[in-house]
């Protein structure tokens, strides 16, 4: 079998890899939104043009008061699909650039109001299924059978799958993934699923001396060398009917290639010092974030070996190719570490999902908890996002337009000036703004009742009594070209 390459085929991805399949339906699959315990887990793209916006007659109808009745028209046109603003109020925004018509590339990030999208160009269908809280639509079930610590969904349990009908026999498994993307967690997995009754041990092969890796795998004998005042069973050993783990598998040296190999071949091993071998019982999973075939084409990997060892391979995808799962691993992340009450506002979700991602989920936990740490609500903001994620936040904030927020507020939509809203403070609940506040949130806001209700954290009635109570018109505020009742 030939080993996989290390940039995830998104073919493989949305389990099939025919040519035919490009011309599979395309999809919107809804990341974020006020409302997205609310929305379909995917909106399939079967026609030529579809119109969303929060009008109910919209083939995309969306329960947000932050879109338009009528917000952005997505069709296709030869072989590709594009998104056109409708001149929509809050904007529409892709990657964090602001578009009027722009061409969709698969995993395309797609905001419309406050509502962010993930562009799916083909097998779109194949995450219909899969809500974003991790569990299934009604009627529906994971294809893996079994519970896992590998969180995700569509993607990851199609991996899973895989494993679960793989970790049950003898053949060696190579793990093929960037840092960070769980390859560690799969072996365990597959030890746990092929009940051997042996242990789980785990090398990495990068992290031991090149001179102590023999001596570490295979063990040694009393008297072996200086310092050998005792024998000692190598890792390979203590994995006697269990498991044997080889992390960087790739960065091991070739000598001790050449002596794993035997092991694999003869099932016995020669302790350093030993003259008389000893039988063993091992399965080999391996894991590896270089491509082995490159190495063995240059000689710095033996082909034999690497034949042995690939007799059957998978890759974990990096997490920025699947960035619907960040939220569903955000909240199991907090969960583990006991802060499950803490609620992510808008502006940080769109930190977490506009970052690649470079060292996966490891990175993404360790964002979490160092924002739970700086935390001084129940609800993370932009402020508690590491400054690389920041300073990305803000260069997408002025591409769009929006201003920076403070800890305590949220990120607004992108059509408000910051001259304008910087001095107004959100209001404690039950409080009521000054005059001169209401008026410059109305300004702020082009007379978007909907959007200053959100900012002070009121329902847009109370919105109105305020405006009846200070006598003020809201066609005051708004452009003479905008329909008096589109509060968007």
């Amino acid at each position: 079998m030939t080993t996989q390459s290390l940039v995830t085929d998104p073919m493989a991805l949305h389990g099939t890899t025919s040519e035919s399949a490009r011309t599979a339906t395309a999809g919107l699959l809804p990341l974020v939104a006020a409302e997205i315990e609310l929305l379909p887990s995917m909106y399939l793209l079967r026609s030529a043009a579809q119109v969303i916006g929060r009008d109910a007659s919209n083939a995309i109808s969306l329960p947000s008061t932050s879109l338009s009745r009528q917000h952005a028209r997505v069709f296709r046109e030869g072989d590709g699909w594009f998104i056109a603003d409708l001149e929509s109020r809050n904007g529409t925004y892709l990657d964090g650039v602001s578009v009027s018509t722009a061409r969709l590339h698969d995993g395309a990030l797609l905001r419309t109001g406050d509502v962010l999208f993930k562009f799916v160009a083909w097998g779109a269908e194949g995450y219909v299924s899969y809500c974003t809280n991790g569990t299934m639509e009604p009627g529906k079930r994971r294809l893996a059978k079994n519970p896992t610590e590998l969180l995700g969904g569509a993607v990851m349990d199609r991996i899973v799958a895989q494993l679960e009908k793989i970790a049950p026999t003898e053949l060696s498994i190579i793990l093929y993934g960037e840092s960070g993307t769980g390859k560690e967690v799969a072996a365990r997995e597959a030890h746990k699923l092929s009940e051997r009754r042996g242990d789980f041990i785990a090398v990495n092969c990068a992290a031991i001396p090149q001179q102590l890796l023999e001596s570490e795998l295979f063990g040694y004998r009393k008297g072996a060398f200086s310092g050998a005042d005792r024998d000692k069973i190598g890792l390979i050993k203590a994995a006697h009917r269990g498991t044997l783990f080889l992390d960087e598998i790739g960065d091991m040296p070739l000598e001790a290639q050449a002596k794993l190999l035997r092991v694999l071949q003869s099932r016995e091993i020669l302790p350093v010092g030993a003259t008389t071998t000893e039988p063993v019982d091992v399965r080999v999973l391996c894991a590896t974030h270089r491509n082995l075939t490159e190495l063995q084409a240059t000689n710095a990997f033996r082909g034999d070996l690497l034949a042995r060892l690939q007799e059957y391979t998978l890759t974990l995808p990096p997490l920025r190719q699947r960035n619907e799962d960040v939220l569903l691993l955000a909240r199991a992340m907090l969960r583990r570490h006991s802060r499950e009450e803490v609620t992510l506002s808008f502006g940080f979700l769109l930190g977490l999902l506009h970052h690649d991602w470079p060292f996966n989920v490891r990175e993404l936990e360790a964002c979490l908890k160092r924002a739970v740490v700086l935390a001084d609500t129940p609800t993370l903001h932009v402020d508690q996002l590491p400054e690389a994620l920041q300073a990305k936040l803000l260069a997408y904030q002025k591409s769009t337009g929006e201003p920076p927020r403070t800890s305590t507020q949220s990120l607004a939509p992108p059509h408000l000036d910051s001259s304008s809203e910087a001095n107004v403070a959100p209001k404690k609940h039950g409080q009521r703004p000054s005059e001169t506040e209401l008026r410059t949130l109305l300004l702020a806001h082009q007379g978007n009742v909907a959007s200053v209700a959100r900012v002070l954290g009121k329902e847009r009635m109370q919105i109105h009594r305020w405006m009846k109570r200070y006598n003020i018109a809201v066609q005051d505020f708004r452009d003479p070209d905008q329909l008096p009742t589109d509060e968007t």
